[in-house]
Order: structure tokens, then C-alpha cells, then sequence
């Protein structure tokens, strides 16, 4: 892949540094009032998941680094290890709790992921940026409760705990951001 910058430095960019592939997890564009400007960098080894801060010249230059994704059906887990299908070839594939991210706990089974590999490697696990779930214990809603932004804990049928509008009931189906966790609406069925 091309070579890139610290200037194009974006969150999710991948770069190879040392022969390391790398991911941008935060990153700030410093201009001070004095002396160069520069481009403080939170990154994480996307093998190993170590993370680092460094501040980098925004013309430095590093090789971008390419990563496939790939489609996958969560199947199942067994212990720490979560089964993946691949829906062409019906292969399975076994990851770590660890490379699954925040996101994850919204995902339930059946349900159609991105795998992201580096040179094989799958580092990460990108769920869905909404889905559908089914509230399985939360207070019982109020009637005539109508106060906006009030909001009660419910806890979804995969587990994840979320915050909802008062009027949200055990058994119904709410749609989810899981890149957020926040509640979007009822889900019409």
C-alpha cells in the first residue's frame, strides 16, 4: 500500500512501523503557539494489542499497512473462545474473547460480523453497527411517565446492560447502536 503520513493519521488507520502493523486508536493534530507542529498519536500493535502514545513530525513517513475484512457468522462460544463461519466456505474459526472489542456484547449468535485480519492474523471483530434485541429483565414501564430523557437500566438478551426510555418493556425488541450502546427505538415487528 502507499506510504502515508503522520499528517493522514486517522482513527483506524493502519501503519507498519519497525516491520509492526499498527492501528490509530486516538489522534490529535498539535499546533503550538511556538516551534513545530505535531501529531500526538495513541496507537496499538494490532498483533499484540499493546498500546502506545507518541508524537510524531506530521511529515514522518511509515508504510500503510493493509488489512482484510471479511464477512463471518458468529456461531457459538465455547469457554474464551468464540466461533466464527465463514459463509462460503463453512470453515471455523476460533478467536479470543480479547479481540473481540466493546462492541461485541450486542452481538448475538447467527449474526453476521467482519473479521479484520492482518497477514492472516484476525485482530479485531467488527459488529454491526445496529441490531435488534430483545429486552430480557428491566423495571416495569410506567404509564403516563412521559418525562424526556429519563432513562431505567435493561439488561438484552445477550447480557449487555443498556440505559432505556421508561416506556420499555421485558419481551420487546429495542434497536441497538453498538458502537454507542445506545437505545435508537422499538423495533416494529
Amino acid at each position: 500500500m502507499a506510504n502515508l503520513t503522520a499528517g493522514d493519521f486517522r482513527n483506524g488507520v493502519i501503519f507498519e512501523m519497525d516491520g509492526k502493523p499498527y492501528v490509530v486508536v486516538e489522534f490529535q493534530h498539535v499546533k503550538p503557539g511556538k516551534g513545530a507542529a505535531f501529531v500526538r498519536t495513541k496507537y496499538k500493535n494490532v498483533i499484540t494489542g499493546a498500546i502506545r502514545e507518541e508524537s510524531f513530525n506530521p511529515s514522518a513517513k511509515f508504510e500503510g499497512g493493509s488489512v482484510e475484512r471479511r464477512d463471518a457468522e458468529y456461531s457459538y462460544n465455547d469457554g474464551d473462545l468464540y466461533y466464527f463461519m465463514d459463509p462460503e466456505t463453512y470453515d471455523m474459526t476460533p478467536l479470543n474473547a480479547d479481540v473481540l472489542g466493546d462492541a461485541f456484547q450486542f452481538v448475538k449468535e447467527n449474526t453476521m460480523c467482519k473479521l479484520v485480519s492482518y497477514k492472516g492474523s484476525v485482530f479485531s471483530v467488527e459488529a454491526p453497527n445496529f441490531v435488534d434485541l430483545v429486552v430480557t429483565a428491566t423495571e416495569p414501564g410506567v404509564k403516563g411517565d412521559t418525562a424526556t430523557n429519563v432513562t431505567k437500566p435493561a439488561t438484552l438478551e445477550t447480557g449487555a446492560v443498556i440505559k432505556v426510555p421508561l416506556f420499555i418493556n421485558e419481551g420487546e425488541k429495542i434497536q441497538v447502536d453498538t458502537r454507542t450502546g445506545e437505545y435508537l427505538g422499538r423495533v416494529k415487528e
